[in-house]
């Protein structure tokens, strides 16, 4: 009898026949790390400063991380990127940033490959790499590696943590959070429905918590597989929060101010022999002295003032120490702390987003494109006590910036070293061969996932998505732990926001402004520095070294060619263009009740720079009471409730609340709409109406703006960070009862003038590529 065709069994490696007793079993082969491979931890702190972790001069306690110094390596010459989204886009991936999609944070996608703010299809991330390795691969904390248009709950989920190589997942996929009440947290690949906060939440010790449970997980199954934990602290980026009780051990250790403080660093700087002994501090001149009056200057209200912002974040960052802390305690209890090797480091300089004299109001001044009014109010006078807890989002002001990027000069987002020059310490105690200790070689942010696979023993994918993997630009500098005389890098090319460097062997050309298409992309005004003997760019000395500027800067030129970089933003409109496909999500919505909020930019689309409506059909009883929506938080929003049987509107305009009691609702069905109404001066009138009847008017409120509301959407209760403290206060999250909220329904009207964006047909660019 012929043999019957068989279907199924062609890489079966056993014997199969029709009975299982004369049939042999074979199963595929799971892929195992080597033994003996080490755990790999990498910790990326967000906007913090060189000099504020103790092995880097800082006088801010942090014992856990000194003592991973103290065993480990400080690397003293570690560069990254000028902002966060690029930094981690590089570190991931091994790819040069613009190489890996984002030239810049992970908001526009203005239709050119370095900027499209999603990772390479072709580029296999570190954790895809260590899971096919044989390892479990843990992420907690910040992502910001997804476009924002495409975080909301029914998007594409291909640039999600889960998408590109972790096992699990949880924390913010923004590019920051409130860490009293964050405003969206996910799980995986799924939104937390959080409908309430405890009082007392914190999340940078949520964070810490669902780590150290990640790994317990493992390890209650699993006694021998490795793990690659990525920990991408939301902390320090604004807006700068922390625990009371931390705060509090910090009360009074910034009164002598920014001046004193960034000397005393600088010295022990020099004591630690972190910057060599011929640096120089440098003077107002240079370093930002225009934006930074002298602390003998200020007012005692201003000092107080000030000396509480820098105490709020000297407590965040003793809550990053703590989370070392517990981390290294886990795994000294399992007895893997000696073949682990942990990573520390920042994703770019400190932040002067907080302006001369800090704010109190984050989002009445970050993230907005717009011209703003001579009289809008970037900092709303609150109670300083409140600096860093849940009811204000607050941000220090530069002089602190500077003492943090300490001794360089600049800020994030520029290609000073202030801006550029990170902390970087690694910790491994069974290294083979180590010598531990500092290391001034020159290592960037993209040789780090290199790094960490050679010390693994992991070899990088070779392929993804069925093409082949692009080329990395990062190299190991694995050598540096056994050999203090190894290598680092040579070379290195810097872009933001057409602010450009070149670094080659010592020697640093910079331009701190786009230069324009009539001087050319080499062209513009271009600094130079000797690093070797002047790490702190004090002396500029193009103007003695013409063609040695004009090397460097074409250097730049074929470098940005090599790595995407191109088209420079020379006049500001390269991120004001989004595609045509962005418009759905500004259209009409209709929101059921009691659902987690709408997602930030999902929410953002139907109110920012924008006048609109809100219409709401409602039931009322003897008993309704409650928030019928809500959107925002303390850092700006506002809220319709139904309070005292009559409606409330609540506008909380940066942390300057406006309240509106209106008449008395009968018992039944009402039909409303919540008007938002542009007006001059970038503001709303706000009108809440029933057919012709007016039933509550603010007449004039500041227009919320860039990032503002920050908290989605809810309809029933107030999510996370209230609106309104005095309601929340009383109510909680106010869910609705004793009625019946049957529509809610946003309709978007006319944009401002004043919103820069253009939305270009997809269609239209593929035409003029056609031709």
């Amino acid at each position: 009898m012929a043999e019957l065709p068989r279907r199924g069994y062609e890489r079966f490696a056993g014997i199969p026949t029709e009975f299982a007793s004369t049939s042999t079993p074979a199963w595929r082969s799971q892929t195992r790390a080597r033994a003996g491979a080490p755990n790999v931890i990498v910790m990326l702190v967000d906007d913090l400063g060189f000099s504020d972790l103790g092995p880097f001069g800082s006088e801010i306690p942090t014992p856990h991380i000194d003592d991973l110094a103290g065993g480990g390596w400080v690397f003293t010459n570690y560069r990254t990127a000028p902002m966060c989204s690029p930094a981690r886009a590089a570190l991931m991936t091994g790819l040069n940033p613009h190489r890996a999609g984002f030239g810049f944070v992970a908001h526009t996608d203005p239709g050119y490959p370095g900027f499209a703010c999603e990772l390479p299809e072709d580029a296999p991330t570190l954790a895809e790499s260590l899971r096919a390795g044989g390892y479990a691969t843990f992420m907690v904390g910040k992502w910001h590696l997804t476009v924002e248009s495409r975080l909301h709950d029914a998007a594409d989920r291909s640039s999600w943590p889960l998408q590109r190589g972790f096992d699990h997942y949880f924390g913010s996929m923004d590019g920051f959070t409130s860490l009293h009440h964050p405003h969206r947290l996910v799980r995986d690949n799924s939104v937390v429905h959080i409908p309430e906060f405890p009082n007392g939440y914190f999340l940078t010790d949520e964070l810490t918590e669902e780590a150290l449970m990640m790994i317990d997980e493992l390890r209650v199954n699993d006694t021998d597989t490795p793990f690659f934990l990525y920990y991408a602290h939301t902390s320090v980026h604004g807006p700068i929060q922390a625990k009371p009780a931390d705060i509090a051990t910090h009360r009074g250790r910034y009164e002598a101010g920014w001046n004193a403080l960034r000397e005393a660093r600088f010295a022990r700087q020099r004591e630690l022999g972190i910057v060599p002994e011929h640096a120089r501090l440098p003077d107002d001149s240079i370093s930002d002295g225009n934006l930074i009056p002298a602390w003998d200057t200020l007012s005692a209200a201003e000092r107080a003032l000030f000396a509480n912002h820098m105490e709020v974040y000297a407590a965040a960052v003793t809550e990053i120490d703590e989370s070392v802390g517990r981390l290294v305690a886990r795994l000294d209890q399992l007895g893997e702390l000696d073949n682990t090797i942990i990573v520390l480091a920042s994703d770019n300089g400190g932040s002067a987003e907080g302006g001369q004299n800090g704010t109190r109001s984050y989002f009445a001044q970050f993230g907005i494109s717009a011209a703003l009014p001579d009289d809008w109010v970037r900092d709303v006078p609150r109670d300083p006590a409140e600096i860093g807890g849940p009811r204000l989002f607050s941000q220090y002001p530069t002089g602190w910036a500077r003492v943090s990027n300490t001794p360089f000069r600049s800020f994030k987002s520029t290609t000073y070293e202030g801006g550029v020059h990170a902390p970087l310490i690694v910790s491994w105690p069974a290294a083979p061969g180590g010598v531990p200790g500092l290391r001034d070689q020159f290592v960037y942010v993209s040789d780090l996932a290199p790094t960490l696979l050679d010390l693994a023993g992991v070899s990088p994918l070779a392929e993804r998505a069925g093409r082949a993997a692009q080329e990395v630009d990062g190299r190991s500098v694995g050598a540096l732990l056994r050999d203090r005389h190894a290598p680092g890098r040579a070379a290195q090319h810097f872009e933001c926001m057409g602010r450009r460097s070149m670094l080659d062997r010592g020697w640093k050309a910079l331009s701190p402004v786009p230069p324009t298409p009539a001087t050319g992309a080499a062209g513009g005004n271009w600094e130079l520095y000797d690093l070797t003997n002047d790490p702190t760019e004090t002396q500029d000395l193009a103007a003695a070294n013409p063609e040695l500027v004009a090397r460097l800067a074409g250097r730049w030129v074929a470098e940005a060619w090599l790595n995407t970089v191109f088209p420079i933003d020379d006049d500001g409109t390269l991120h004001k263009t989004r595609p045509e496909s962005e418009r759905v999500l500004g259209a009409p919505v209709t929101l059921p009740p009691f659902r987690p909020p709408l997602e930030r930019f999902r929410a953002a689309q139907l109110t920012v720079l924008r006048s609109f409506s809100i219409e709401i059909d409602v039931v009322l009883t003897q008993t309704t009471a409650g928030v019928v929506v809500a959107h925002g938080d303390q850092g700006g929003g506002y809220l319709l409730a139904i309070d005292a049987g009559a409606p409330l509107l609540s506008y909380n305009a940066y942390g300057d609340m406006h309240r509106v009691r209106g008449i008395a609702l009968t018992h039944g069905h009402h039909q409303c709409e919540l008007r938002f109404t542009e007006i001059d001066g970038m503001r709303w009138r706000v009108v809440l109406s029933s057919g012709d009847a007016v039933l509550a008017e603010l007449p004039e409120v500041p227009m919320l703006l860039g990032m503002a509301p920050f908290t989605g959407i809810s309809v029933g209760y107030d999510y996370g960070g209230p609106v309104d403290w005095d309601l929340h206060a009383q109510h909680r999250s106010y869910r609705f009862t004793g009625g019946t909220i049957e529509r809610v329904r946003y309709v978007p009207g006319a944009r401002s003038p004043h919103d820069p964006v253009v939305l270009r047909e997809i269609t239209e660019t593929v035409a003029a590529l056609a031709d």
